[in-house]
């Protein structure tokens, strides 16, 4: 009975001291993944939104820093410029779930949609090799209105379907952010969630 107490006084510790890591590593489906991790990574975009003037001189690569130091828990490996046919502005790896789960991601400071969806051609069409997870792609908008901005995008993406997008974007659970789904040569369709953050200074 001490075993199991222990182990049960573990599990507890971990719940309530890093409730993240406990869903993350418990996660038994995809699904359940992505939601576990998708109220990490919404903590870290706020985190970064509330301490906007702090970050007001850095660029992609140092605002993706930030990001990478919010998101690193115990049991998640997160690395900027990772190779994978290229080097990866973001990449996810959970250290103990089977299957093994590994997230990519490109960040760019918003310039329009024709920047964001540059970027989106460099996820699906050079790094992705298809056994990833939900690609990222981070959104830092330094311009006012990011609501609007967002619509855009979602609008253009919506009438051209870049990378074989199939049908139109879909609302996500994090604000300013939406999902999009595409044919990849791998042979299958694959989720990219579009993370908007706001880093407008008034």
């Amino acid at each position: 009975m001490e075993q199991v107490n222990s182990v049960e006084e573990l599990v507890d510790r971990i719940r309530r001291k890093a409730p993240e890591y406990l869903d993350l590593l418990t996660a038994d489906t995809d699904d359940a993944f992505e939601a576990a991790f998708d109220s990490l990574l919404g903590s870290a975009i706020a985190r970064l939104e509330g301490n906007k003037t702090n970050f007001r001189t850095l660029d992609e690569t140092g605002l993706s820093a930030v990001l990478v130091a919010a998101l690193s828990i115990p049991g998640l490996t997160v690395t900027q410029e990772t190779h994978s046919n290229g080097h990866v502005d973001i990449t996810i790896e959970a250290d103990h779930c089977v299957p093994a789960r590994k997230k990519l991601g490109e960040a760019k400071i918003y310039d329009g949609p024709a920047y964001h969806i540059k970027g989106l051609e460099q996820l699906l069409g050079r790094y992705t090799t298809g056994r990833e997870g939900r690609g990222l792609m981070i959104v830092y908008v330094r311009q006012k209105d990011i609501a609007g901005l967002v619509k855009k995008l979602r609008e253009k993406m919506d009438t051209d379907f870049p990378m074989k997008q199939k049908g139109n974007t879909r609302d996500h659970d994090l604000k300013w952010s939406f999902l999009s789904f595409h044919s990849h040569d791998c042979g299958e369709d694959l989720q990219v969630g579009h993370i908007g953050c706001n880093l407008h200074i008034s």
